[in-house]
């Protein structure tokens, strides 16, 4: 017994020492304390983060006494920790003139330094220099994506990046897949500009963790959080052209864990506008009604959080010939329309788990279900397409050893149901796929770090297949950050709904049988190559960056929609390798407080592999060229100033389609000549809680001269409304208001 009290007393010091511990504060340089600070003790699995109060409480480590504190948009710091006492860290922002220059607006869209991939960040602020209606016109300002009509009946927008339209990109919402398959090409117009309260665009492929259809990149929409946003929002818009939109945000706390907002969006333009005198709608008669209630779920103590999404949408678009009336023309040759009535809900939940003394461990589950059916007549063409979607992604990240080695690993599935009638045919198919994924990320904290992920999937029509995708960034000098990337992605085809535009012709339509799975043709498969490099600057004691950006995209496989015989519309898979090329070069400076300047030079060589041969991709300018000013007033002792945004494009001409068998009226030219639009808006900030706003879009009248040909006599084969490559609509004129209570 003696013995066992000596041995006890013995190691009584190191057991009171081990069960001690290391209390804190962290605060910033405003002594404001930061919530979700990282603590950890160096090259351990003990670790913690910092509450709302910016506290903290870690238990000691007997051999450890190097403490390591971090948050991102802070420099990291490591304490030397010799007793057990109460201490305040205060972390110093990463850059602190750039954090106070976001009040300028200039950093309402920038690449942040300490991330590996190349992703810009857009938040609230960029999103509220222009309209922004709905996600497609949210990148009005971002010169890395680029906007144009898809065709010239049904005024919808469709994005490029690398110079690739939408459907090589992943459109995701808050990191779930979401705008894919029925939804391609109306999907960016289901998403309020609103609801959104930041959008992510990552360039080259994308994290394994997503899935495999990402090729030339990826497209985040966060959404506004009902714990965060205002309890009452409310966004009233009407333009000249008679487009009307309404935004109402309600948003409140049910409990000390849960916060609920129901989100109200509604549409309409009951205005017919034909300002070029061709007899058709210049822009289509609408109606939208979207319905989403969001529950959000946090429990900070135990390590919870969780948000529900419920969602309702009936969208109804009709278009066509002036006189067009769907009670009486339906279907008939007295005068072509289109009606196109879209209904689609879904919901989602999102669950994660962060564990309360280990930061670095989380696991998260994500689940969403989908129904979006669309029924629609283009003249005599009919298209319906019916679409049942669930997806679901296990996801737990944690460490290797230390904090510099982290990984994430989990398992997803997807299950797509089609049903489409094409004309008088009916394709159905079911899609169901597993996958699993491990990505690795390493980060030495000083200038190297490296993302490295796999996935392997097994597919019912895409058979089992391995997705690779590295990212790397290195940084020589503080200044300057570069980072290459690479990452192969895959993807089924939806040809019809991807291209809904070719209803919009008289052109016949075939498909190049290859015996493939869908629609007879092979899935499409790319791998993306990519390098940028971003320096910091000063000039004349003012902040700017300039970036350089360059990305290969190379098809193994792609299906290419050929336009090049005037009297048909071929689908086939690629005869020889497609390959797009985009070089960006953009440079961001604020030569004085409150005022910046974003401009940028793109080229995007992009070849397609036709049946005749190699071309050059139609309706796709080489050179484009973008600035984009903002300045605004000294806030006010009541919180009210002036904002001042103005955007500019110019575009090179632009290889056309063939048209050479058309009547002489007719038949265009090889190329369209190049062209420049311009966009402003003035916002007025009476205070935090009101503003008015006055904008305007193509402020030069640009019109393309002939968007629909053969308008006289839309059932003959001249008719063609799939040949735009310019403005549609002449200047449009818009103001709208912002109130809020918090």
């Amino acid at each position: 017994m003696s013995k066992n009290i000596i041995l006890l007393l013995i190691l009584f010091p190191f057991i009171v020492y081990s069960q001690e511990t290391f209390k804190g504060t962290i605060l910033d340089t405003n002594n404001a304390p930061i919530f979700g600070a990282s603590i950890y003790w160096e090259n351990s699995q003990v670790g913690t983060n910092s509450d709302e109060n910016g506290s903290f409480s870690i238990k000691t480590l007997e051999n450890n006494k190097q403490l390591v504190v971090s948050f991102i948009g802070y420099e990291t710091q490591k304490l030397s920790v010799d007793k057990i006492s109460k201490t305040t860290i205060v972390l110093v922002a990463d850059n602190q003139l750039d954090e106070v220059s976001i009040q300028t607006r200039r950093k309402s869209s920038n690449r942040v330094s300490y991330v590996v991939k190349n992703i810009i960040n857009v938040n609230k602020a960029e999103l509220l220099k222009a309209a922004c209606c709905n996600l497609a016109e949210s990148f009005e300002t971002n010169p890395s994506i680029d906007i144009n009509y898809s065709d010239a009946l049904t005024g919808t927008k469709q994005i490029k990046m690398l110079g690739l339209t939408s459907p090589y990109i992943q459109i995701v919402q808050e990191n779930i897949p979401n705008i894919r398959g029925a939804a391609q090409t109306y999907g960016l117009t289901f998403t309020p500009g609103t609801w959104v309260e930041s959008i992510q665009i990552t360039k080259g492929a994308g994290s394994v963790v997503n899935g495999y259809e990402s090729i030339t990149g990826q497209i985040n929409a966060e959404l506004v959080k009902p714990s965060t946003d205002k309890n009452v929002f409310v966004n009233a818009y009407s333009s000249l052209n008679g487009r009307l939109e309404l935004n109402t945000h309600f948003n409140t706390k049910v409990s000390d864990k849960w916060d609920t907002g129901l989100y109200l969006h509604g549409n309409l333009r009951d205005k017919k506008i034909d300002d070029n005198k061709d007899d058709f709608l210049d822009a289509p008669l609408t109606k939208q009604v979207n319905i989403m209630n969001r529950w959000q779920y946090t429990n900070t103590e135990k390590g919870w959080v969780s948000f529900i999404n419920l969602r309702y949408l009936n969208d109804a678009k009709t278009t066509g010939e002036i006189d067009f009336n769907p009670d009486i023309h339906k279907k008939t040759t007295s005068f072509w329309g289109s009606e196109i009535a879209t209904e689609r809900f879904e919901t989602s939940a999102k669950i994660g788990y962060v564990f309360p003394e280990l930061p670095y461990k989380t696991f998260g589950l994500q689940i969403a279900y989908s129904y979006h059916n669309q029924d629609s007549y283009f003249g005599l063409k009919e298209y319906e397409i019916n679409h049942k979607s669930v997806y679901a992604n296990l996801i737990y990240n944690s460490i290797i050893s230390d904090t510099r080695n982290k990984f994430a690993t989990g398992i997803s599935t997807t299950f797509d149901n089609f049903d489409e009638l094409v004309l008088t045919t009916n394709y159905k198919r079911n899609e169901k796929s597993v996958g699993a994924f491990f990505e690795y990320n390493y980060d030495n904290l000083d200038n190297l770090s490296l993302s490295a992920g796999v996935r392997i999937d097994h597919h019912n029509l895409l058979k089992t297949f391995i997705t690779p995708r590295l990212h790397a960034k290195y940084t020589p000098w503080d200044t300057g950050t570069f980072r290459v990337s690479l990452g192969r992605g895959k993807k089924s085809a939806a040809i019809f709904a991807e291209n809904q535009w070719l209803f919009g012709t008289n052109r016949t339509l075939k498909i190049v049988n290859n015996n493939g799975e869908y629609y007879g043709l092979n899935p499409e498969i790319a791998w993306n190559y990519g390098a940028s490099f971003t320096q910091k600057f000063d000039f004349l004691n003012r902040k700017g960056d300039i970036t350089f950006d360059f990305y290969k995209t190379d098809f193994n496989e792609q299906i290419i929609v050929d336009m090049e015989n005037p009297s048909e519309i071929s689908f086939y898979n690629a005869t020889s390798n497609s390959k797009a090329n985009s070089f960006q070069f953009e440079v961001n400076y604020s030569p004085f407080t409150h005022f910046s300047i974003k401009t940028a030079y793109k080229y995007q060589d992009i070849k397609n592999g036709y049946i005749s041969g190699s071309k050059q991709q139609p309706m796709q300018p080489k050179n484009r060229f973008f600035t984009n000013l903002s300045y605004e007033t000294h806030q006010t002792e009541k919180g009210g100033n002036w904002k001042f945004d103005y955007t500019y494009n110019w575009q090179s001409e632009q290889r056309l389609p063939d048209t050479s068998i058309y009547t002489a009226a007719y038949q265009l030219p090889e190329y369209a000549a190049k062209h420049i639009s311009m966009n402003a808006q003035i916002t007025k900030v009476f205070s935090p809680r009101f503003e008015w706003y006055l904008g305007g879009e193509n402020l030069t009248n640009h019109q393309q001269k002939t968007p629909i040909l053969g308008a006289d006599n839309p059932f003959g084969t001249n008719f063609d409304s799939s040949i735009v490559y310019s403005s549609v609509l002449g200047a449009m004129y818009y103001t709208g208001i912002r109130f809020n209570i918090e």
